[in-house]
């Protein structure tokens, strides 16, 4: 039984990268002043950040499940099962989406997995790692969605947001908060937790944001995950938008507040998350590895 692993860009996976991997990424829409994009595939993160910067309108948006379709198919043609890793539905519908696609579509029932175990960004791109590793053991991608299913939880993001710009741009702040958060300076440490980007602290200082993101991860990994940290199954990983130098600076602070657990990628945020916090911003992330 040959079972593949398939996710989103969402993952921060690039093409080039999943050829490397032998997985399959599918690119996720962006809409920019209504013309519509295809991450890593007709957009950069570069080009991203410009029109993001220059104020231009956009969004992302989910794929085309008969786009998703075609992809499973040719997967399909060489491997007898694939297991597909989207972005969390708390983040989006698209899981949902395609879980119902992938359900209902008599040539995908019992051939693919669609797994919503919460994640995004390099919890995603984890979550892709194990299943390719799981694969290797032999699993099936009943076993392979079950063991992704059964460890959702565990794993924990903080991001810090360097501007509250585009916070109220997506709605997600009232104008009068944005302006008062504005002139006070603040800079918001935002946390995800499995579902949906909530708030975790207000800070002022980037001092003081990657102080409360460190302290943050660090009880997680004390209380919540303790006995994972114990049997040597949990890991680091740090994502920033447009910031990879302060990024650098990040995982060198954070290895030496948690000196006995690895750092494994410093990656840019999906677009799907950078649309809605602009550039700046640095996240630190724990989570378990199979």
């Amino acid at each position: 039984m040959k079972t593949a692993i398939v996710t989103d860009s969402n993952s921060g996976i690039t093409q080039k990268e999943a050829e490397q991997m032998g997985i399959s990424v599918v690119p996720m829409p962006v809409l920019i002043d209504g013309e519509l994009y295809y991450e890593d595939i007709t957009l950069t993160q570069e080009q991203f950040y410009q029109k993001l910067k220059s104020d231009a309108q956009v969004s992302t948006s989910q794929p085309n499940p008969i786009d998703v379709g075609d992809i499973w198919d040719k997967v399909l043609k060489d491997y007898d099962e694939l297991v597909y890793i989207p972005m969390s539905s708390g983040l989006s519908e698209t899981c949902n989406t395609l879980s119902h696609y992938a359900e209902t579509e008599e040539r995908f029932k019992n051939k693919v997995f669609v797994v919503d175990n919460q994640r995004i960004s390099i919890t995603q791109r984890q979550s892709v790692i194990d299943g390719l590793e799981l694969a290797k053991d032999g699993k099936s991608g009943k076993e392979i969605a079950e063991w992704l299913l059964n460890t959702k939880m565990t794993s924990s993001i903080y991001i810090m947001v360097d501007t509250l710009k585009y916070l109220k741009k997506g709605g997600r702040l009232t104008p009068a908060v944005a302006m008062i958060g504005t002139l006070l300076k603040i800079k918001p440490v935002l946390q995800i937790q499995g579902f949906k980007l909530d708030q975790y602290a207000k800070v002022r200082k980037l001092a003081d944001a990657k102080t409360t993101m460190i302290n943050a991860i660090k009880k997680d990994l004390e209380t919540r995950f303790k006995d994972q940290v114990a049997a040597g199954k949990m890991q680091l990983a740090i994502a920033h938008t447009e910031n990879f130098e302060e990024a650098k600076k990040f995982k060198e602070e954070i290895n030496d507040a948690i000196p006995n657990l690895e750092v494994k990628y410093v990656d840019p945020l999906s677009l799907s998350v950078s649309c809605h916090i602009g550039p700046g911003a640095l996240a630190v992330a724990c989570m378990i590895k199979y």
